[in-house]
């Protein structure tokens, strides 16, 4: 059994990794870390979890196969400069602290979107997991990106994100008094995610400089992220949709639907669905993820799998909540 250490234990994506790890059947989750809630039962933050264990928080590192952080940003960086770990301990990152290239003591984080590095990501011991948005946008355009059809063409993204985006600190937009019955924009262009989402698409077409115009927004619902991204493109209907059936061929969570696209539909799963359409010149690709799981925590245990040299499903088979 892999034995698998959380750090960081009382937010979102800590809970959403906690409900995976403890029913995956590869694993043994050894110990949450929580500095705040140290000596408490998980299921007294996380009341989902009574009578399934009976875990304590603790506040000391105990040795682990893998560690996920689940640490503000900016804090992961700071946790691994104050805890010396072992080389064989594997670390999967949720924070953006090391998505842009950072290392560890000389030693490298591989980008964790499967869809992308998924080699890379099984010979790797230091993965950092994408941002939400990044995930939702990024699996929208990375056919493009690799066919060069970015090159010249500015691309318009409207996406909006549940409120559990905002993780589970309070602040003005996250009550339900504000959020609900409501919509706004936040971060107009200059979104923290289009950082990784533009080192993605020079991954894959050197000689790009993607123009992402990137608006996201705050939506009056708990979890998931509907992005719409469209730009001139010379291709067809049936030329694109068989662009991105290709590409996406052989992945397992991430599906091209003929079909229109729904948000319930991948809600409570670690899937992106996505739909291409043309309308005149315009070619218009519909994304839609959960942001706790593919847009974070089924995406680690995703990549953790990938790392153990598991099946990349393993534990991953959700169903949606559909109604």
């Amino acid at each position: 059994m892999i034995r698998a250490g959380i750090i960081g234990g009382t937010g979102y994506t800590a809970g959403e990794l906690i409900w995976l790890l403890l029913q995956h059947p590869a694993v043994k989750l050894q110990f949450v870390y929580s500095n705040s809630q140290s000596g408490k039962p998980v299921a007294s933050v996380h009341p989902e979890f009574l009578g399934l264990t009976d875990m304590i928080f603790i506040n000391e590192v105990e040795e682990v196969d893998i560690l996920f952080l689940c640490l503000p940003h900016g804090k992961a960086k700071e946790f691994l400069k104050a805890n010396a770990l072992p080389d064989n301990t594997f670390v999967v990152d949720l924070s953006q602290d090391y998505r842009l290239g950072d290392t560890l003591e000389g030693r490298k984080f591989v980008y964790g979107l499967p869809e992308l590095n998924r080699e890379a990501i099984r010979k790797s011991k230091y993965v950092a997991n994408p941002g939400c948005f990044a995930t939702g946008i990024q699996l929208a355009l990375l056919p493009l990106a690799k066919e060069g059809l970015l090159k010249e063409e500015e691309v318009h993204i409207h996406a909006i994100t549940g409120a559990t985006g905002a993780g589970a600190g309070l602040s003005a937009t996250t009550h339900f008094s504000w959020r609900t019955n409501n919509l706004s924009v936040y971060k107009a262009f200059s979104h923290q995610h289009l950082a990784e989402i533009g080192q993605s698409m020079k991954q894959l077409d050197p000689d790009t400089e993607p123009q992402i115009n990137f608006i996201p927004m705050r939506g009056d619902f708990a979890r998931g992220i509907f992005a719409s991204a469209y730009l001139n493109c010379g291709l067809n209907q049936e030329q694109a949709r068989a662009l991105y059936k290709a590409f996406y061929a052989e992945t397992p969570f991430t599906l091209v639907s003929d079909t229109d696209v729904n948000l319930k539909a991948v809600v409570n799963t670690n899937r992106c669905y996505l739909q291409v359409q043309k309308h005149g010149n315009k070619l218009l690709v519909i994304s839609a993820i959960d942001n706790l799981l593919k847009g974070a925590s089924g995406q680690a245990v995703q990549n953790m799998n990938l790392m153990f040299g598991l099946e990349e499903t393993d534990g991953l088979m959700m169903k949606p909540v559909k109604y």
